[in-house]
């Protein structure tokens, strides 16, 4: 199946089509700047200008920072506070002019595609996905099924939340060395690892490209292994979280009801 993956970020925009059956971009994917501030009508106007790139027609799914509940958007953590509350499938439906659109957390997108094509293939028990980038996304995965909306890139850490200190942007910010920084990283996953007892620990996000700056610093309990799919994870999972969305029954649709403005006079239904 080809369906189209948008994976949009705090700082970029970016998304191509996927073969649903390998996990292979169809063709190179499309990459814009997202814009500032993040409110919902320029993000929504800057995913259609990626979508209109490839004269995409069909399914989308789409991976957005945020927790994500039937479509609507409950947090902003990295993207406008103006999006909380916003049903974000529809506000990219009407952008782009396509009816299917479905949306999930971005974290869980990553998750999503390394468990089927990367590193947590055939990988049973507890899997935890973290993606460092502008702040900690997790992914939580149990016998393969993944259990949607975890925030732990916020678990506090000795008073703070941990996406402050441990983030990729954190190190950035702080001009941290590779040492100092893995240890704020093992730190923080440690606590992660006291909670949940995983079998595998996933790296993924921005710093999954230098892991071998890091990975061997890190001292736990848990394997861990980088991310396999990088930058291309969280559109991969999109496209398959839409895939998924195709094969489930729909229910049967309701009749609408009638606005008091179109029924006859004295208010009786036809």
């Amino acid at each position: 199946m080809r369906l189209l993956g948008i994976d949009i970020g705090g700082t970029g925009i970016k998304g191509a089509p996927v073969d649903t059956e390998t996990g292979e971009l169809l063709a190179p994917r499309q990459r814009l700047a997202t814009p500032h501030p993040a409110v919902p009508d320029a993000v929504a106007a800057t995913v259609a200008q990626v979508v209109d790139g490839f004269a995409w027609t069909g399914p989308i799914g789409a991976a957005f920072p945020a927790v994500i509940k039937n479509n609507v958007a409950m947090t902003a953590a990295n993207i406008d506070e103006s999006w909380i509350g916003t049903d974000v499938a529809a506000a990219l439906s009407d952008a782009t002019g396509r009816p299917e659109v479905v949306v999930l957390n971005d974290a869980d997108a990553a998750g999503v595609a390394e468990m089927a094509f990367g590193a947590g293939r055939d990988n049973g028990g507890v899997v935890i996905m973290t993606t460092f980038g502008t702040g900690i996304g997790t992914a939580v995965f149990l016998h393969g099924q993944l259990v949607p909306n975890t925030e732990f890139g916020h678990l506090e850490v000795h008073g703070q939340d941990a996406e402050t200190k441990a983030s990729e942007l954190a190190r950035e910010r702080d001009d941290l060395s590779w040492d100092k920084w893995s240890k704020r990283v093992n730190r923080y996953l440690s606590h992660l690892e006291a909670l949940l007892w995983p079998d595998l620990i996933i790296i993924g996000g921005g710093a999954s490209r230098k892991a071998d700056r890091f990975l061997d610093r890190l001292e736990l309990r848990t394997k861990v292994v980088p991310a396999q799919l990088q930058n291309e994870a969280g559109i991969v999972g999109a496209a398959l979280f839409a895939g998924a969305d195709q094969t489930r029954p729909r229910p049967p649709a309701r009749p609408r009801r009638r606005s008091p403005a179109t029924r006859p006079p004295g208010g009786r239904r036809p």
